[in-house]
């Protein structure tokens, strides 16, 4: 994605569009080829979180992949990026209902915790998702713009279709 659509604009990506709403606030939408409660389980079951969250082209290696999902659990993500330490990803669950809504922190930053909100709606053609990321600043949203950090890849949301129609697939078989 480019960094100045992101911050000026709204990006969009095949399906799935990113725009920063507010000085503080990243919107992404994404419809996903699959009923809301596999979408919503293929975000909170650790087991199919990993298979879909790391897009394949990026080359790294999720190590680890923790997930809690209920009020006051946690999740934790360790990647392999092919440096010394291996890069971790954490936070807690604010809200879990579902299979309609998700609200996390993700607590690893130095800019201060990010709160994300994720709902997830009937749509005719599938499960639409709307992932809003609200950072505690607007330096903290320009500097993870400015990183990379807030590239939803299209990739993602790929495989994430990918999962839900395997699972759908065998739910019926």
């Amino acid at each position: 994605m480019d960094t100045r659509s992101a911050v000026d604009a709204t990006t969009e990506m095949g399906r799935t569009t990113i725009e920063r709403t507010s000085d503080q606030e990243l919107v992404v939408t994404r419809t996903i080829d699959g009923p809301r409660d596999v979408v919503f389980e293929a975000w909170t079951d650790a087991e199919l979180f990993r298979q879909w969250w790391v897009p394949k082209s990026f080359g790294i290696t999720l190590l680890s992949c923790e997930v809690d999902a209920r009020v006051g659990g946690g999740y934790r993500l360790t990647f392999d990026t092919g440096t010394a330490e291996p890069m971790a990803f954490f936070g807690r669950y604010l809200e879990v209902t579902p299979p309609t809504r998700l609200v996390w922190t993700n607590e690893e930053g130095d800019e201060g915790t990010v709160v994300t909100t994720v709902t997830f709606e009937d749509d005719d053609s599938g499960t639409r998702l709307i992932i809003h990321d609200r950072y505690p600043s607007k330096e903290a949203l320009d500097a993870a713009v400015a990183s990379g950090a807030t590239n939803w890849n299209a990739e993602t949301f790929d495989q994430l279709d990918d999962v839900v129609v395997t699972l759908g697939a065998s739910s019926r078989g």
